[in-house]
């Protein structure tokens, strides 16, 4: 747990990673509404309607509002579970490896080294591919020159490096390298990062489904200017600042549905798998330093 502490006025006041500058041209729309309803009751036209106050019942809105925060919130969680499972599987997977299978010559420990860096490159081609974004050089020292360029032409290029990593398990078997029961074990941890992996796809194409967004957006709009109908009786010029700061509420709810329903974009807000894979590349270096018993030229540690 963090101990790092939090200036609370800090965090009340700060713009950046909030939701007031995509809701403002909302907030200000309903406030300068409500000014206007203000002006038409100063002069006398007959807009106080307490009646509309039944038009959007509040418990209804807040209902739909809640529900929609809670399902975008359950979509972030669910990432962040299946992204967790990633990262252990990837680990657990190139631990094995680097244990498991027997070393004889040199280049036994160059090709488990480039199996493990496929593993990293996995994570990294996952993580560009939830983003919807094209292969780029921060695999291109990971594996081959021509699995780089085989790479670029894939549609689904996670999968294609999990393919690599399988068939350089059961070439290690054939090589008797590896027993049978010990590839078995590999293969299911490599089922496992390609669970997680689809799992994370499946979140980001199902999005939220475009007519329930449609309806709140409406019903929104609707309660928001029927406010200054309701309200401007009571309280005359201060209607229009009334009417904005419940529009803030209101659409600030909104949004912050809307910017945590994706969990992998490349915001502030949601998942760091930058710093994830970059920490997974640092394990995976750090375990390529390490001797093993199978090694060829084993260091004893006493």
């Amino acid at each position: 747990m963090s101990t790092k502490k939090v200036n609370w006025f800090r965090v009340a006041f700060q713009l950046r990673q909030s939701v007031i500058p995509k809701i403002m041209p909302q907030v200000l729309g309903s406030g300068v509404f409500g000014i206007f309803i203000s002006l038409l009751y100063y002069l006398g036209l007959p807009v106080s309607l307490p009646i509309l106050s039944a038009l959007v019942p509040s418990i209804v809105l807040g209902l739909l509002l809640v529900f929609r925060t809670n399902t975008a919130y359950d979509r972030f969680w669910e990432g962040r579970k299946y992204w967790g499972s990633l990262v252990i599987n990837v680990r657990n997977l190139a631990r094995q490896i680097w244990i498991v299978i027997e070393e004889q010559g040199p280049k036994d420990r160059e090709h488990k080294i480039a199996a493990l860096r496929l593993i990293v490159a996995f994570t990294i081609a996952t993580k560009l591919y939830l983003r919807e974004e094209p292969i780029n050089p921060e695999l291109q020292g990971l594996m081959s020159p021509s699995e780089y360029f085989v790479l670029q032409s894939r549609r689904t290029p996670p999968l294609e490096i999990a393919f690599w990593v399988s068939d350089f398990l059961q070439k290690q078997h054939r090589r008797q390298r590896v027993n049978p029961v010990q590839v078995t074990a590999l293969q299911h941890l490599i089922d496992n990062i390609i669970d997680a992996f689809s799992s994370c796809e499946r979140i980001l194409q199902t999005p939220m489904p475009l007519p329930y967004a449609i309806h709140l957006k409406q019903l929104l709009l609707i309660y928001c200017l029927s406010l200054p109908f309701q309200l401007v009786k009571d309280l005359n010029w201060a209607t229009g600042l009334v009417v904005a700061l419940i529009s803030f509420t209101l659409f600030g709810i909104e949004q912050i549905g809307i910017e945590i329903e994706n969990p992998f974009a490349r915001a502030l807000h949601n998942l760091p798998l930058d710093e994830m894979c970059n920490t997974m590349l640092i394990n995976i270096e750090d375990l390529s330093t390490l001797a093993t018993d199978s090694s060829f030229a084993p260091t004893e540690i006493f």
